[in-house]
């Protein structure tokens, strides 16, 4: 199925002059993940204080794919310089879980007429994350497949923080949109349950 993770190695060989100059400057796949963590929470609290200003909405396209690329490089660190560790996989996955969380929670106050779908949408979410860890469990390997996953998800909430920022107002369009992204989510996280225990 289509999905901006399949992007992943051409964004990656992209990153590679990023990732040399940290490894010279020996920065660690941790650190980078627990600086990801950090940049999910600044995006978060802009996020929510976008009625403040309108620019706090530019904190979703410019954040997020700061985000992606941080996300990328603390694996690609990890594994070119031997870095794996069970702590950092432990950061990396409960981390994700964790900004997701406190990124998509502004939703609640920027889209009240959609409050159950949104609350839905990012309990679905972590639920999505997980399913994809139960790759590694009973499978062979951690599953990326589907739609609406963690990348799609950030494109989606980028695009909608550029929509928002230039006064898009979706209010009246909301509703059928986050219905759209749960079905997707739901197929995506059928999709990874399933190849999970097939491979088992």
């Amino acid at each position: 199925m289509i999905s901006v993770y399949k992007l992943k190695p051409r964004f990656q060989q992209l990153l590679t002059p990023v990732l040399l100059f940290l490894h010279r400057n020996r920065v660690t796949a941790n650190q980078i993940t627990v600086g990801s963590i950090l940049l999910s929470v600044i995006i978060g609290i802009a996020f929510w204080n976008a009625n403040i200003s309108k620019w706090f909405f530019l904190s979703l396209p410019v954040g997020l794919l700061l985000r992606m690329a941080l996300n990328a490089l603390d694996g690609m660190m990890a594994r070119k310089f031997n870095q794996t560790s069970r702590l950092g996989e432990i950061l990396n996955e409960v981390g994700d879980i964790v900004s997701d969380v406190i990124i998509f929670f502004p939703l609640l106050k920027f889209q009240p007429e959609s409050l159950y779908l949104i609350v839905i949408f990012i309990i679905l979410s972590v639920i999505n994350e997980f399913a994809g860890l139960m790759g590694k469990i009973v499978g062979k390997e951690r599953r990326y497949d589907g739609p609406m996953g963690k990348s799609d998800r950030a494109l989606v909430l980028g695009i909608y923080g550029l929509a928002v920022f230039f006064g898009a107002d979706i209010s009246g369009i909301s509703q059928p949109i986050f219905s759209v992204i749960i079905l997707l989510l739901t197929i995506s996280t059928y999709i990874r349950l399933k190849k999970s225990l097939y491979e088992s």
